[in-house]
C-alpha cells in the first residue's frame, strides 16, 4: 500500500461499500423526499444515541493528541457534534413528534451498539492515528453523501429532509472532514506496510458499519430477544 495519499488509497479500497451506501434505498429516499417518516424517526433516534458515543470518541482523541492544533481540531468536532448535529436531531425529532424524554430513552439497536463499541474500543486502546482511521468513514462519508444529494437537487430540496442534506453538504462540514483526512495522511506518513494495513482495516470496518447503519434504519432493526 502506498504511503503517498494514504487516505485516497484506503478510500479507493472502500469504494464498493461507499457506492452501495449512496445506492441504498434509505439514502435514495432522503434524496427524492420519499423516505417513510417512521424510518427517518427511527434513524434520528438511533443516530442520537450514536452521536453521544461519537462525542466521547472525539474527547478521547483530543486527550491523546500532542499537537495543540490537533487538540483544537477534535475539540471543534466535539463541540460541533454536541451543539450542531445533536441540536439538528432534536429539532427534527420535535417536528416528528418525538419528545426529549423519548429521545433520551432510546436504546441502542444491535448495529448502533456494535459500531459505537468498535469506535470506543479503538479510542480507549489505540493511538491517535487509530482513532482517526476509525472515525474518518463517518466524517468523510457524510460529507460525500451530503454533497452528492445536494448536487441532485431533486424533490428533497423542498422536503422535510432538505435541512439534513444542507447540513452535510455544507462547506463547513466538508472542511472538517478534509482536516481529519489530512491529519490521517500526516500521522501515517512513514509507517511500514504492516501498520498501514492495520489502519486500513479499521477504516474498512467503520465503512461497513456505515452501510449497516443505513440498512438498520431501513428495516427498523431491534434486538430479537
Amino acid at each position: 500500500m502506498s504511503q503517498a495519499g494514504f487516505t485516497q488509497s484506503i478510500r479507493k479500497r472502500a469504494d464498493q461499500i461507499w457506492r452501495r451506501e449512496l445506492e441504498h434505498p434509505f439514502v435514495r429516499g432522503i434524496a427524492d423526499g420519499t423516505l417513510d417518516t417512521d424510518k427517518f424517526r427511527y434513524y434520528l433516534c438511533q443516530d442520537y444515541v450514536f452521536l453521544i458515543e461519537y462525542a466521547r470518541v472525539f474527547a478521547l482523541a483530543s486527550a491523546k493528541a500532542r499537537e495543540l492544533s490537533t487538540i483544537g481540531l477534535f475539540s471543534e468536532l466535539l463541540h460541533g457534534t454536541i451543539h450542531t448535529e445533536m441540536q439538528l436531531h432534536r429539532d427534527y425529532c420535535a417536528g416528528f413528534g418525538i419528545s426529549p424524554k423519548q429521545l433520551e430513552a432510546t436504546r441502542a439497536a444491535p448495529v448502533t451498539h456494535g459500531y459505537t463499541r468498535h469506535l470506543l474500543t479503538t479510542a480507549y486502546a489505540g493511538a491517535l492515528v487509530d482513532i482517526v482511521a476509525a472515525v474518518l468513514p463517518c466524517q468523510l462519508g457524510y460529507a460525500e453523501i451530503g454533497a452528492a444529494l445536494a448536487r441532485q437537487r431533486r424533490g428533497a430540496m423542498n422536503s422535510r429532509y432538505a435541512q439534513w442534506i444542507e447540513m452535510y453538504a455544507s462547506e463547513e462540514f466538508a472542511a472538517g472532514a478534509r482536516r481529519v483526512a489530512d491529519l490521517l495522511d500526516g500521522l501515517a506518513s512513514g509507517f511500514p506496510e504492516r501498520e498501514l494495513e492495520r489502519l486500513s482495516e479499521l477504516f474498512l470496518i467503520s465503512s461497513r458499519y456505515e452501510y449497516m447503519f443505513w440498512e438498520m434504519a431501513w428495516s427498523s432493526e431491534d434486538w430479537r430477544v
